[in-house]
């Protein structure tokens, strides 16, 4: 069987920088087995495998340990597989999955993301949630999916090196979203998910969408920009729009290949 492959650059204008995601459009289904070893094998934080049914695509994201619920970045990344490489020509994209209906449309170079918020509460600040940080949060949050820790500044963000190894210990989520109020955007953050086999992922739409709620609340603003620093440096757009929210960025193709099973 051959499989074509797409790597894409995702919050990103060129290569080498945002998410790469790998991108496996199918005419039917793989069994679960086969789509985890080859994201493994890809050993990306994300494999998207998609299936066109009817007028949506049923879309499915795989880390090379898990399979999750909801991945942003993989999402745009199979959105522009389908305008730039698959010939699509709506403007709007319906993709179906575990975390319900996505909206994806194409706006000039950016390709917006339509995507369901998770609530956020306030919660204790335990031993457990800081003992993996030098730095010392300001507050700690939850959604369904992540921890949140609150920092007063972007140069925290940036500097820390947390152990990945007492984060990883962390159960009941995918990861710890560290975040703070930018210099020259709304808010930057970081994210660290060991417990999916992510010690730290580039650029994480699904997080994003979290914090674009988050952060609208606190900053009274529906519109934001935002910076994710890792090593790579992801660059998103950000709207709260109540019960969900938009996500917004460029994505690039880096490779197209073939896989052989």
């Amino acid at each position: 069987m051959e499989i074509t492959i797409y790597q894409v650059d995702a919050f990103a204008n060129k290569i080498f920088s945002g998410n790469p995601a790998a991108v496996c459009p199918l005419n039917e289904w793989l069994s679960d087995e086969l789509m985890q070893r080859i994201a493994l094998e890809n050993n990306l934080s994300e494999t998207a495998f998609m299936v066109k049914e009817g007028e949506v695509y049923h879309i499915r994201w795989f880390t090379p340990t898990v399979e999750v619920v909801l991945c942003g970045h993989a999402t745009l990344a199979s959105a522009h597989v389908l305008f730039k490489h698959l010939g699509y020509q709506k403007e709007e994209i319906i993709f179906t999955c575990l975390s319900g209906e996505l909206r994806v449309r194409k706006d000039g170079a950016l390709i917006r993301m339509n995507f369901p918020v998770d609530p956020v509460e306030e919660i204790a600040l335990t031993a457990e949630l800081t003992a993996g940080f030098v730095e010392r949060p300001l507050k700690a949050y939850k959604s369904k999916k992540f921890y949140i820790l609150e920092f007063e500044t972007e140069e925290e963000i940036a500097k820390m090196r947390p152990d990945i190894r007492t984060i990883g210990e962390i159960k009941g989520v995918g990861g710890i979203i560290v975040t703070a109020p930018g210099n020259s955007v709304d808010f930057v953050s970081r994210f660290f998910g060991p417990q999916s086999g992510i010690d730290e992922d580039p650029v994480t739409g699904s997080a994003n969408t979290t914090l674009t709620t988050f952060w609208a609340k606190k900053l009274g603003k529906k519109e934001m920009n935002a910076l994710q620093l890792s090593s790579r440096l992801g660059v998103l757009s950000c709207k709260d729009l109540g019960d969900r929210a938009e996500i917004s960025g460029e994505a690039v193709t880096y490779m197209i290949g073939s896989i052989m099973v």
